[in-house]
């Protein structure tokens, strides 16, 4: 790497995720205070030396042509898929889930790992096949790269980390011009499976009653008679648009798939998920339904952001933190000690900076030459946002938890390395946006 090359290093990037992990650092040092000012945690030094070890990779990274992982993506994506199924059959198990493994009190996620290897593999392979014209097939090979190591960390299982795999796909999907209409169907599926697997919660816990249509989304043999219903709808549409080659036969198919794929998924997502993820997912329709139990968590997040009002309480005068009401602090509700000790104030400014991230790499994206970079762009930003929208949406109540950490701010060694390793990577594109090769 030329010194010319280090000046055009994206130092609006680089600085916005540096700052955001000071932050994290500031208030995972707040976490560990009690209230009589006591000190009874040391994360916050394990994250200054992940912090270091952060910073140093993606300086690396920027040096390095990011064109040499190109046929490096294939094997690293593969070894990270068999890592995850050695995590799902022996890893430790943490929070209900089985997505760590290590010796000692040292141990790595590699689903974090798993997202960039993703982004990597997947933007090859669009990249390789921009000049193919069928498109449903392109969609349907990048929804395998994807839904396989998504599947695996599903089943660990760790359902917050496997939904960042989608807006990955779907981001990256569109950005290489594949036909909006199978991105929408994607959104469609999920959107809807998202309903039907809720509605049943909704049903038992929030309207208490039974409702006759609603036996579909529970029963297994209702739900087989419907799935065998619409397969023979779409085998008849599909013959019929062979015959006539007429439109609105490829619709019914469209439609049909997409009620069908979501109504499976539904039921599979209810055999899936444990108790306490089903849990999460009640509390999220109403936290009063078990406010000392699983919408604990929710109702003192609230009450932590909303206490901090404008300007908050001040650094290290947070009460929610520091009296201990709010179970993994330092992790999932970061976001909730950090604004009722910096207010709303502090908190757009945590909007901003991510707002930054977002913008420089759509910049990215768009002036690089490459179409490996682009992509890989694109996914970066669509992680970054999800992680940001979903741990934000959740500490404010107006998501459900799914245990997605804030990047560059909460505590842990994986989710910190693996975002800054975006940021060594991003880095390098820009770096090198006008050239295809090293």
């Amino acid at each position: 790497m030329k010194l010319r090359d280090f000046l055009e290093i994206d130092y609006a990037l680089l600085l916005a995720a540096l700052i955001l992990t000071v932050f994290g650092i500031l208030f995972i040092y707040s976490s560990g205070i009690t209230s009589t000012g006591v000190l009874v945690s040391r994360e916050y030094f394990r994250q200054i030396i992940w912090a270091i070890c952060g910073l140093i990779l993606a300086l690396t990274l920027a040096m390095i042509g990011y064109r040499r992982f190109y046929d490096l993506s294939m094997y690293l994506y593969l070894a990270t898929l068999v890592l995850l199924i050695y995590t799902c059959l022996f890893g430790r198990l943490v929070n209900g889930a089985r997505a760590w493994i290590g010796i000692g009190s040292f141990g790595i996620q590699p689903s974090e790992f798993a997202k960039i290897t993703t982004i990597l593999f997947l933007a090859r392979y669009l990249d390789a096949s921009k000049r193919d014209r069928n498109q449903i097939i392109r969609f349907m090979v990048s929804c395998a790269i994807v839904f396989a190591p998504m599947g695996v960390v599903l089943i660990q299982p760790d359902f917050g980390t496997s939904l960042v795999f989608i807006p990955i796909l779907l981001t990256m999907t569109f950005v290489a011009g594949i036909s909006l209409r199978y991105v929408v169907f994607l959104i469609a599926c999920i959107g809807a499976m998202g309903i039907f697997m809720t509605l049943p919660l909704w049903q038992t816990y929030i309207l208490r009653k039974s409702l006759p249509f609603l036996l579909i989304l529970s029963n297994g043999r209702f739900l087989g008679i419907i799935l065998a219903a619409l397969v023979v709808i779409i085998i008849i549409a599909v013959i019929g648009y062979n015959l006539y080659q007429k439109r609105y036969f490829y619709w019914i198919v469209y439609g049909t798939a997409i009620v069908a794929f979501s109504l499976g998924g539904a039921f599979v997502s209810h055999k899936v998920l444990k108790d306490y993820q089903i849990m999460r997912l009640i509390v999220f329709l109403d936290p009063n339904i078990d406010p000392r139990g699983a919408g604990w968590n929710i109702i003192q997040s609230i009450t932590a952001i909303g206490s901090g009002g404008l300007l908050g309480k001040g650094y290290l005068q947070g009460t929610q933190s520091h009296y201990r009401f709010l179970p993994q602090q330092s992790t999932d509700f970061i976001f909730s000690i950090y604004t009722e000790e910096w207010g709303l104030l502090g908190g757009l400014l945590v909007f901003a900076l991510f707002l930054l991230i977002c913008l420089r790499l759509v910049k990215i994206m768009k002036s690089t030459t490459d179409g490996f970079g682009a992509y890989t762009a694109a996914g970066l930003a669509g992680m970054y946002i999800f992680h940001f929208l979903i741990n934000v949406g959740m500490t404010m109540g107006i998501m459900p938890i799914t245990g997605i950490p804030l990047l560059f701010m909460s505590y842990g060694g994986s989710a910190l390395i693996s975002a800054m390793t975006g940021i060594g990577l991003a880095l390098s594109i820009y770096i090198r946006r006008f050239q295809h090769s090293l």
